[in-house]
């Protein structure tokens, strides 16, 4: 039994094949010439069809971050129909996010997140523009506010709670314990209570996380031959691809669609009211302002899509972040010791740790930090398309080319860190 990605790869290869002679023949001479004009960034051999294709794995990171070594900081890559270019310079990323920002405001939103994300009608993957700009002013004055997140304190305090008690109780009983689990329930449970309330059981609240690790494994994993060869997309029927994409889209609509009805029938809803303020959860929030300020223009897709971000966008990547941080830990007793010895003198005698205890905590802030260089949770920037000809580290990017910003080996650059490869909180 084929791959999914194999089995479509073949198919492409053989009908594809076909016209490619054809395809060469009718460019023209004319084209090849305007083509020689332009300086483009330097490229790996590519194969007819697939361009680069045959050089990618799922750990798309390391893919580029080979790339990079082998042909510098600035390379386009070719992934059948599509120009990517991958830059691996702190300076030329700082000079696309300072110089041509705009160029680069849209994302590159691939079939999955389309389809999943309610039609782009969320905050991440929305379209550049005055729509745009309206929602994120939004979330960030009412949804991500230090106050909000106070707020919030006691849902943080409960679950961290539930999850000390639990390694406390199976370290006594000398049971293994899966941090990695144990990390990701947590934090799922935290972003829940926050996003949609504590009013729903166990199982509820379990049904509607694997939900979201669905679709977050389909948009990390799961191939679209109509992302790459848009007249081959009858291939996603065949691979099963669009059959999961629309169960998973379905299921996810219909949970957040009926906690929105109960949100708005119920009687004692918060968004009735003004009072507590500070108690709401994000999607009270979000119905209220949809009903306050008509000009924000609040769908409810918008809404289920703002709250898918919340979801995905900051439980995985706290609970990556974590686990690395805790390997690193690990594998390095000193590190662990030293760690240990600030946590007990900052706590001193009292039975746990506090939130304001962390501001004393200058050591473990190194460790947070280190993590996120050396194991970034997204390692490539999400990718972003290109809506003009523009001119980079000298060389020219033609319009519709999909930028990623090649974190890992950014962070990982021997010019801007000592040690760069290990490990190095101080």
């Amino acid at each position: 039994m084929f791959h999914p990605i194999t089995f479509s790869i073949i198919i492409i290869l053989f009908f594809y094949a076909v016209f490619y002679i054809f395809k060469k023949q009718l460019k023209g001479s004319s084209d090849v010439r305007s083509n020689i004009k332009l300086k483009l960034p330097p490229s790996p051999p590519k194969i007819p069809i697939l361009g680069n294709f045959h050089q990618l794995t799922l750990m798309i990171h390391r893919c580029f971050h080979c790339v990079s070594a082998l042909y510098g900081p600035i390379v386009l890559l070719h992934w059948a129909t599509k120009p990517i270019l991958v830059v691996s310079s702190a300076e030329m990323a700082s000079e696309i996010i300072k110089t041509h920002d705009v160029t680069f405001a849209d994302r590159f939103v691939p079939k999955t997140i389309r389809v999943i994300f309610f039609g782009g009608n969320d905050l991440v993957f929305a379209p550049y523009g005055e729509r745009w700009r309206q929602l994120r002013k939004f979330c960030v004055l009412e949804l991500l506010t230090a106050k909000r997140v106070q707020s919030f304190k006691y849902v943080r305090e409960e679950e961290v709670d539930k999850v000390m008690e639990k390694i406390a109780h199976s370290s006594r009983q000398g049971d293994i314990i899966n941090l990695t689990e144990t990390i990701s329930t947590m934090l799922n449970s935290i972003i829940f209570r926050c996003s949609l309330g504590d009013n729903f059981n166990k199982d509820y609240t379990q049904k509607f996380i694997g939900l979201i690790k669905m679709a977050t494994r389909l948009m990390e994993s799961a191939f679209s031959c109509e992302d790459y060869f848009p007249w081959l997309k009858w291939m996603d029927v065949i691979t099963g691809l669009d059959r999961k994409l629309k169960r998973t889209s379905e299921e996810i609509n219909t949970f957040l669609n009926q906690i929105i009805d109960d949100h708005l029938l119920s009687g004692n809803s918060c968004v009735k009211h003004s009072d507590h303020d500070n108690k709401r959860n994000f999607i009270e929030l979000l119905l209220l302002h949809a009903e306050k300020q008509p000009n924000l223009h609040l769908t409810r897709d918008n809404i289920k899509g703002i709250i898918l971000d919340m979801f995905i966008a900051g439980s995985e990547t706290t609970a990556t972040v974590v686990d690395w941080a805790i390997a690193e830990l690990i594998k390095n007793p000193k590190l662990m010791k030293k760690a240990q010895e600030e946590v007990r003198r900052v706590v001193g005698n009292k039975m746990k740790v506090e939130e304001h205890d962390i501001n004393q905590m200058d050591y473990l802030k190194c460790i947070v930090k280190e993590s996120l260089r050396l194991h970034p949770p997204v390692p490539s920037l999400l990718g972003r398309n290109s809506s003009a000809n523009v001119k980079i580290g000298g060389y020219d990017i033609p319009a519709n080319t999909v930028l990623f910003i090649n974190a890992y080996t950014i962070q990982r650059d021997p010019e801007s860190w000592d040690k760069p490869e290990e490990f190095y909180p101080e």
